[in-house]
């Protein structure tokens, strides 16, 4: 049995797809832009601001599903230009700590909305 996880204090889908999908004590969150949910606008601020806003709307989502950052296991980390990746990293750890989550990073051609980090995250709740 699959639960649809949905909070206003992250952006919406953008497309045909969930915030989060609940099952058994497993979420998948779907990758979050940097978009801000009060405004709806793309961040058009630093790599960090940027990193900021999606590891924020991440944790809402986690939130709403009554977890934590620290329930999160796996992370993916799409940027369009790795060489923004030191910076994004700083403000990760800052959310993130000991153990860390499992982690991939990628440089990808394009995100959507042109946006330059996503983030998508595996959480075990309790």
């Amino acid at each position: 049995m699959k639960t649809q996880i949905s909070t206003t204090n992250a952006p919406g889908a953008v497309g045909p797809y969930s915030q989060a999908i609940k099952t058994g004590n497993t979420l998948y969150i779907s990758g979050q832009l940097p978009i801000d949910p009060d405004t709806g606008k793309m961040c058009e601020g630093s790599i960090e601001e940027c990193t900021r806003q999606v590891l924020e709307n991440l944790k809402a989502i986690i939130t709403e599903a009554g977890g934590s950052l620290d329930n999160v296991v796996k992370t993916t980390v799409f940027m369009a230009d790795m060489s923004n990746f030191l910076e994004a990293n700083g403000v990760y750890s800052e959310y993130f700590s000991q153990p860390f989550p499992a982690r991939s990073a990628f440089q990808v051609a394009a995100l959507p909305l042109g946006g330059r980090i996503e983030i998508e995250a595996i959480a075990v709740l309790n």
